[in-house]
């Protein structure tokens, strides 16, 4: 066993006040399991999704222009049945579905369609993934439904939420 004392190290002002960079690599973010169960009849129930922009805090979503698009994209995409979203509410860097799959569509795959399309087509820059919730028995649509049309007076965007003009109701 080393029996040297331990040089204590000093750091600089400078250094300190530097942000934290970890010297070793970030390892990649997981891959979250999307797959529906199987005692689950996927076109009965509905998901709380919601999908963000890679850059958060800049407004890539919430412009007259992109939102009329993505928002027909969503309507197309109900007419198609790729999916049946009841609601859809677009905020800055990130949108909010309550939505649909039917029982021949894998809700990873059709997402997944949805985002390469518009991120090619609208120059949308997602972020990898998404997250989901499938609303159990116990929890209201309802709530979630009024939780996601709050989200912009929460923000401080408008004052009411009959205010923001970037949703969708199915």
């Amino acid at each position: 066993m080393d029996e040297r004392p331990v040089r204590e190290q000093r750091v600089s002002d400078a250094a300190a006040r530097r942000p934290y960079r970890a010297s070793v690599p970030v390892p990649p973010r997981r891959v979250l399991p999307h797959d529906t169960p199987t005692w689950v009849d996927p076109a009965k129930e509905i998901y709380f999704v919601t999908i963000c922009c890679r850059k958060r805090g800049v407004n890539q979503l919430a412009t007259a222009a992109i939102a009329e698009s993505l928002i027909a994209t969503i309507k197309h995409r109900n007419d198609r049945g790729d999916w049946f979203a009841h609601l859809a509410l677009l905020m800055p860097d990130h949108i909010h579905l309550l939505v649909s799959f039917p029982r021949d569509r894998r809700m990873q795959t059709t997402i997944s369609k949805w985002k390469e399309w518009t991120a090619k087509s609208l120059g949308i820059d997602w972020q990898r993934d998404f997250f989901e919730h499938r609303l159990r028995r116990d929890e209201s649509y309802r709530e979630k439904a009024d939780y996601i049309l709050m989200n912009p007076v929460r923000a401080g965007l408008v004052a009411s939420a009959e205010d923001w003009p970037f949703k969708f109701i199915g």
